[in-house]
């Protein structure tokens, strides 16, 4: 698929605002509503757009803790990946976990109401893990720039 300049301020403006009217959208890029809609379709088939999603405040919802924390797994098989993946689809406090490379197998983003719950996950999830051999975690205090948001 072709990303012409219409097609990347397309993506631009649904990027800032998935809700955003087709004809308010097709005036911000010059189209015509009809075209405009029709190139939206056709980024959505072509999986261009994959979904759109709520931003959600966490803080609003007592989650005042977050950090990035690098795991190192014990074994490097395929089974050990596997095993330690699945944990992190079912641990609520993980939304992010990336395998990556450098001296760590993976980069998790935690987040918790307080550095006490994160505690009990740190224990109590990563730490009873028999493939995770080391953590370490990073204290998120400020951010300047997140474009999740």
């Amino acid at each position: 698929m072709k990303i012409d300049r219409y097609n990347e301020q397309i993506l631009h403006h649904i990027k800032q605002d998935g809700r955003i009217p087709n004809n308010q959208l097709a005036e911000l890029v010059g189209l015509s509503p009809s075209a405009c809609l029709r190139r939206v379709q056709e980024l959505e088939n072509e999986g261009v757009i994959k979904h759109y999603r709520a931003v959600i405040d966490r803080t609003k919802l007592g989650i005042n803790f977050v950090a990035y924390v690098t795991v190192g797994l014990k074994t490097h098989t395929k089974d050990a990946q596997l095993a330690f993946e699945k944990a992190m689809t079912q641990a609520q406090e993980v939304l992010e976990c990336h395998n990556v490379t450098g001296a760590y197998e993976y980069l998790l983003r935690v987040e918790t109401t307080d550095l006490v719950s994160y505690k009990t996950f740190h224990t109590y999830v990563l730490g009873d893990l028999p493939q995770v051999s080391t953590i370490s975690t990073h204290v998120v205090m400020d951010s300047c720039k997140d474009e999740r948001n």
